[in-house]
């Protein structure tokens, strides 16, 4: 199940968006600020940003630069051509206007997540790991790493997410559509599997365990 975060201070909008999006199978995540939406992604990824602009704290014009490889529709009421251009430019995915058709809406959620990579490259990279998402291979110093399904979704959310603390429940939530036989009893012993498996090819331990909250890459290796 794609995940869409909406990020709209308006409650009455929020609610609407959530709704339409529930009925269509997404499961949905709320932020009411620029500050709330990126304190969510610092341990969330999800699939598609709805994004207004008008929010108070950090707005969604400071917010957008903040998101990384994560596609963006902003749903603005501000219609200006230079807007739009100037946002597009800027690294939104679309731009729709407020008010708008729920099938236009709908119509433009799908072209994003139907193009999962939205231009982006499909390697990922961290000191010596190279994955390769379109092909799903792993490899460590140019040596090929074979993982489990449940290690490769692990290794793919942590690479993603390099400098921040995934924590246990954001984990399991994220590869839960990949990987459902992994519980939070086994998810400290896949981790284990996954870390050992790349420490054994050139005896750097890459992923770092940070006590009561979750894992992430350890920079120190690098």
């Amino acid at each position: 199940m794609k995940t869409i975060l909406i990020v709209d201070d308006d409650v009455c909008i929020g609610n609407m968006l959530e709704e339409i999006l529930s009925q269509q199978e997404f499961r949905t995540a709320r932020a009411y600020s620029g500050t709330e939406a990126l304190m969510y992604l610092s341990s969330n990824r999800p699939d598609l940003i709805l994004l207004d602009l008008m929010l108070p704290g950090l707005s969604g014009e400071e917010l957008l630069p903040l998101i990384q490889n994560i596609p963006v529709i902003v749903v603005s009421a501000k219609a200006a051509v230079d807007d739009k251009v100037k946002l597009l430019l800027g690294g939104a995915a679309d731009y729709i206007t407020k008010p708008f058709h729920t099938e236009e809406l709908l119509a433009r959620i799908t072209v994003q997540l139907r193009q999962p990579s939205s231009g982006f490259s499909s390697i990922l990279t961290f000191d010596e790991i190279r994955m390769d998402t379109g092909s799903r291979s792993v490899e460590v110093h140019g040596n090929p790493v074979r993982l489990t399904r449940t290690e490769y979704a692990i290794l793919k959310l942590l690479m993603q997410n390099p400098a921040q603390v995934i924590t246990k429940s954001a984990i399991l939530d994220r590869i839960s559509e990949d990987t459902p036989d992994c519980m939070e009893s086994s998810l400290k012993v896949h981790v284990s599997n996954l870390r050992r498996k790349l420490k054994e090819v050139n005896g750097k331990d890459y992923i770092e365990a940070v006590w009561g909250i979750g894992f992430k890459m350890n920079e120190e290796s690098v």
